[in-house]
Order: structure tokens, then C-alpha cells, then sequence
């Protein structure tokens, strides 16, 4: 059973990838991002979502760091990098990269946390009445 802080917790990634998945499908190719206004405010936004979900992902590792153990087809500590670049280093964030992420991990990172969802949900012991 997941501790209610945990999923709370995954319940904001989900959120966030949703907000990401969304900002991301007015994006065509990496260049969007730097060649115009509107791109500029979408790398943005969907930057501070990714920061968002690695700092989730630092809270909850600090809670029960053998949760993520379980799911390592997910590289949770590359998560927790970006989010400490896109804080402390934002100028050196890569629009090539962000696209990246994105178009390749970001699916792959929704179908995990629902999964975790799931699962440890459905692993609580029933309670009769």
C-alpha cells in the first residue's frame, strides 16, 4: 500500500506529465522551441513541469528510496539531474534535450507511475468486514 504523501506524489508527476504531454503537442520539431516567441514560453513551461517531477521524484526517493528500486527501467536519478539543472543551471538547458524527453521518456514515464499506482495499490491487504 502506498503511504498517502507517496501518492499524493505521483498523483502531481501524473499531473505534470499531462500538463507536459499537452504544452509538447504544439511542438514539431526541437527548433520550435528556440525559434519563436511562443516556443520560447512552451520550453519554458514544460521545463518548469520537468523540475517539477524531479523534484517529486527527490521527495519521494527520501521517503522510500526501495520504491523506485522496483521500476529501474526508469533512470530516476538522470530525473533528479535535470531537475537540479533546470534550477541551478538554466542556461545550460538544451532545447535538443528537453524535445528528447518529451517525445521519448515522458510516455514511458506516465505508463510507470501509473503502473506504481496501480500496483502497490493493489497490493494492500483487503480488509473484511
Amino acid at each position: 500500500m502506498l503511504d498517502g504523501i507517496i501518492q499524493d506524489n505521483l498523483e502531481i508527476i501524473i499531473e505534470s506529465i499531462a500538463l507536459i504531454e499537452e504544452r509538447f503537442s504544439r511542438v514539431g520539431t526541437p527548433d520550435r522551441f528556440v525559434s519563436t516567441p511562443a516556443g520560447m514560453l512552451l520550453l519554458d513551461a514544460i521545463s518548469m513541469r520537468l523540475q517539477v517531477i524531479g523534484e517529486v521524484v527527490k521527495k519521494i526517493d527520501k521517503i522510500e528510496p526501495s520504491l523506485f528500486m522496483k521500476y529501474s527501467e526508469v533512470e530516476w536519478d538522470k530525473i533528479m539531474k535535470l531537475r537540479d539543472i533546470i534550477s541551478h543551471h538554466y542556461h545550460k538547458v538544451d532545447h535538443e534535450i528537453i524535445f528528447d524527453i518529451c517525445q521519448n521518456h515522458i510516455p514511458q514515464l506516465k505508463l510507470i507511475i501509473r503502473g506504481i499506482l496501480r500496483k502497490e495499490d493493489s497490493d494492500a491487504p483487503e480488509i473484511e468486514g
